[in-house]
């Protein structure tokens, strides 16, 4: 099972729920509020909070949206399949930068990831291929993973194209970001709100601040509403040990 709906009088509640039911600990997942639920007036209209808990496994490509996209491998590749398909994108991607009209030379290197290739655009126009906010890089992609799963019947890899060492600065500021913010959520003791993030860069907030015992992060909502939530929860890995220990044994009397 990778993920579970759950619902409860309370938020907490309802993630308390869902993590019973996954037997696991709180930073192993992932929570997509459903419904924020309310008390009524005097008992009369409540709602139960409602959550969606995914196991980080399945969703440390915030829920495959581009593993999905580009039809990421389920099986694992050889190194020499990796090196066709990755051969197979860099063609599909100098092709499009030619048809653009655009002289730049495109390498491949190794991803983060088992099934990911980078494909390294070199050339004067880093500007004009990354877009404002990546979102040049994003289409280019998309268009380069599409083209080679049809061609290769659906043999999947996953493709990230980079320029001007892009994606790393942009994760450093993402990082940043997110510490940032993760230290004003628990000053002021205020959940924060961010709008407009990508899966991956939601991702990148998600994981830079999972080691933080103070701090929990969420997704809520669905497509393009879809927000980040930082969450300031005390000590949540306390609180979490406490919930998984075993109670008190009660020893019953002799009959």
């Amino acid at each position: 099972m990778d993920f579970v709906e759950a619902e409860g009088d309370t938020i907490d509640e309802a993630i308390d729920n869902a993590l019973k039911v996954l037997r696991v600990e709180r930073e192993r997942v992932t929570v997509d509020i459903l419904e924020e639920g309310s008390r009524g007036f005097l008992g009369i209209g409540s709602k139960k909070a409602r959550v969606r808990a995914s196991l980080r496994k399945a969703v440390m490509l915030e829920e495959g949206e581009e593993a999905d996209e580009q039809g990421a491998a389920k099986e694992p590749l050889s190194e020499d399949q990796k090196a066709a398909l990755g051969e197979k994108g860099r063609a599909v991607l100098a092709e499009i930068l030619r048809l653009m009209g655009l002289e730049a030379t495109v390498e491949t290197q190794k991803g983060e990831a088992a099934d990911e290739i980078v494909l390294n655009v070199r050339g004067p126009y880093g500007g004009l291929l990354i877009g404002r906010r990546g979102q040049t890089l994003q289409a280019l992609q998309y268009v380069v993973g599409r083209i080679v799963a049809k061609q290769e019947k659906g043999a999947g890899i996953r493709f990230v194209v980079d320029t001007e060492q892009y994606r790393e600065r942009h994760r450093k500021k993402l990082e940043d970001t997110a510490l940032r913010l993760g230290e004003t959520a628990k000053r002021e003791r205020r959940t924060i709100a961010l709008d407009n993030l990508s899966a991956r860069d939601r991702r990148i907030i998600h994981l830079t601040l999972e080691d933080d015992p103070w701090l929990t992060t969420r997704s809520q909502g669905q497509g393009p509403y879809r927000r980040l939530l930082i969450i300031p929860q005390g000590d949540r890995r306390k609180k979490e040990e406490e919930n998984a220990a075993p109670g008190p044994t009660v020893a019953k009397p002799e009959k």
